[in-house]
This record gives structure tokens, sequence and C-alpha cells, in this order.
């Protein structure tokens, strides 16, 4: 049995206005009480999955059964109201589309909400739903929850299955939510994990500071006192820095192969159809185009250092402290130079998940000037649980 549908206000142009796709919950499941909204690139059966571009909606058929991670929810109860917007084929981290719009951050007004998966965070954030489905290749639920002021999470690679999605990149792909409270975050993760989310602490929390010295200063010195507080709830701390000659030195290598594989998922759709891409998005898909064999032989070494470093990092256990992102949300449309600067300077920091395929989640704890900045804790891989209920303990420890 299922429950009637309500009425969808949308105020903050969080939702697709060219579908009204809705799948109500069974009543008396665990989630009953809750509603969702699910990005546009999770299938839901007899819809199209729009994936942010209207080309790729309009060559595409209705799916015949929902995602997985869709169906999963409705039958633990909870209703999933209506279909999020995203960025063109989830190739952005701001949240803007140029054939949609771009949501309204309502814990940053006039600026961006920060994407792909936009239309969900502003959801959540704006009280619209009590939690929102988001896909993570390159940061797409972390920054999203850093600039919205939001708990998202980036599971270890792999944990939740990808049955019924728009994929990206199949090697760094990965389903996460978003909520506005560690409680209900935990309530979802239980249903997803399909396990109990622990009472946790930390036996050990690492403060990396290339991490830190990523950021802007203000960030920085906000979120280190924060993370001095949450390395108080541990056994023990420590400060160790991850990279022997820099973050910047990371990132290239997860933009060449994730780029290439981003390449690879579309090329024959877009020899097909030859569809509209914003700039943006065009541009990075001609990157992938120009890339050589050795640019990704090259890069395939580095990841491999960049892994064998990381398991040197969590081979005493406990959980990495970073920033989620470089600086709070930018303002709405900002010149193109300036956001590929932005861009590079937060694959710094979300590089690291990404490439070691490690869960990370950040926590709504910081502010700058009146806007939202995370603080995110990283794990080991399969200690997506532990991660949730440490985030439940400061939670409550730092409200009290």
């Amino acid at each position: 049995m299922t429950r009637p549908r309500e009425a969808l206000v949308d105020p903050l142009d969080a939702f697709c206005k060219d579908t009204d796709a809705y799948v109500a919950g069974r009543i008396g499941g665990v989630l009953s009480s809750l509603t969702f909204a699910a990005k546009d690139i999770f299938d839901v059966a007899g819809y199209v999955t729009g994936g942010g571009n209207p080309d790729w909606k309009a060559t595409h058929q209705e799916a015949e059964r929902n995602a997985w991670v869709v169906q999963t929810l409705v039958n633990a109860g909870a209703s999933m109201v209506g279909k999020t917007h995203t960025d063109e084929l989830t190739r952005g981290i701001l949240g803007e589309n140029a054939h949609y719009g771009t949501p309204i951050n309502p814990k940053a007004p006039g600026r961006v909400p920060g994407g792909s998966s936009c239309g969900s965070a502003a959801a959540v954030a704006g009280g619209l739903v009590t939690f929102a489905l988001g896909s993570d290749t390159g940061g797409s639920v972390r920054i999203p929850a850093s600039f919205c002021g939001l708990y998202g999470l980036r599971p270890t690679h792999g944990r939740i299955p990808l049955d019924g999605i728009l994929m990206q990149a199949p090697s760094y792909d990965t389903i996460g939510w978003f909520t506005r409270d560690a409680e209900t975050y935990a309530r979802v993760g239980e249903v997803l994990f399909q396990t109990q989310i622990p009472a946790a602490t930390s036996s050990r929390i690492v403060i990396a500071e290339d991490a830190f010295d990523e950021a802007d200063e203000m960030v920085r010195d906000a979120l280190l006192t924060l993370a001095e507080k949450v390395a108080a709830l541990a056994r023990s701390s420590t400060t160790e820095r991850l990279s022997p000659n820099g973050l910047a030195e990371w990132a290239p290598q997860q933009n060449v192969l994730q780029s290439q594989e981003a390449w690879d998922s579309v090329k024959d759709w877009v020899d097909r159809v030859n569809p509209r891409f914003s700039y943006w998005v065009s541009e990075r898909y001609h990157f992938a185009v120009s890339l050589t064999k050795t640019d990704v032989e090259e890069a395939a070494v580095m990841r491999e250092q960049i892994r064998r470093r990381m398991d040197e990092v969590f081979a005493d256990g406990g959980f990495v402290c970073l920033p989620t992102a470089v600086c709070p949300a930018p303002l709405r449309g900002e010149p193109t130079s300036q956001k590929k600067d932005i861009q590079a300077r937060l694959a710094r920091l979300t590089c690291i998940a990404g490439t070691t395929g490690r869960p990370q989640l950040s926590l709504p704890l910081g502010e700058v000037n009146g806007l939202p900045v995370g603080l995110s804790l990283m794990g080991d891989h399969g200690s997506d649980e532990e991660l949730i209920g440490f985030a439940r303990t400061i939670e409550k420890e730092l409200a009290g």
C-alpha cells in the first residue's frame, strides 16, 4: 500500500519542470515519514532520464524500472516527490546549467548551489524534501553539501549499486545523498547499506595539513578550529601532509582518467546526435578527445602512487580530516576563466577520495561571513557506517 501524491511547491527552481516523476513510498516502512528527491540521472519507471541535457532526453526512451536506489528507498517507505536539476550529464561542479538554469542556494542567496547534484542540494537545504539523492564522481555530492550547509557522503566506491543511473565515469561514479541533520543521514544510510549505523568515535584523526593549506585563509582558519574540536573526540590525533609535493600534483591524473571515461560513455551518442552542449561542457569533452596514450599512461602511474600513499596514511586506522571545499559558494554567473580556477582548486581536495575509492563525508559545521563551509572526514574502504556514526556523535557533542 502506498500514499497519495501531494502537490509539489518549488520556489527554488530545484526540480525539473519537464517531468512530474513521483513514486509513493510503502506505508509502514522505516522511512515512511520521509520525502525525497532524485537527481535527474536516476531512472524512474515510465519517465525519461534527462541528465540535464534536452537532447539527451529527446533521444532516449522511458525507463522500464526504477533505479535500485530509488526502489530500495520506496520499499522502505520514503516517497520520491520529483526529479532535480543537474549539470549537463553530470559534467560540472558549480550547478549552473545553460539549458535549465541554476537552482537557488537558500543558504547563500546569489551564489551557486554547487554541482552536479545542484537541485538535490537546493531542495534539501530549502526544506522542500527530507533528503535527496545525488551522485559523486569528482565531487558532485561533497561540493554541493559544503556550499549549501548539508551532510553529504561520497561512499566507498561500489558500496551502493549503480543499477539504473546515467553513468559518467564508472571507475569513479558513486551514489550519495543529502540531509540537514546527522540522525536522518543515519536513518537513510541504514536502508541503503542494509546494516546498522553504530554509535561511533574514532581511534585516530589525521589532520591533513596540506589540504587545509589549499583553502582560502578564512576557510582554513574556521575549519582548523573545528578540526581540533573533532580531533578531541578521538582517542588520538596527529597532523600530516598527504602529498610529498603538494596536492596540486595529485589532481590532474583524475581529470585525465575521469575525462577519458566520461567521453567513452557518450561518444557514440555524440557522433549520432550532434547534441547541444554549453561551452563549459563542450570544452571538457574536447579535452578528453585531445588526450594521448602517453597522457593516460602517465596519469595511471600517478594514480597508483597516490593510492599507495593513502594506504600508508590509513595503515593505523582512523579518519583523515580536511576541508570539503577551498571556498564558500562562488557568486552565480562568474566568468568562465574564474570558474576554471575554482574547479582546479576544488579538484585538489576532491580527487583524494575519488582516486582511492574511499568514503568521504562532508559535515555542515563551518561558516565564513555567514556562508556555509563543510568540514570533511575521510575513512578507509568500507568505513562508511563508522563515518556516519561518528558524524552523529560530533553533531551531538558540538551542539552540546
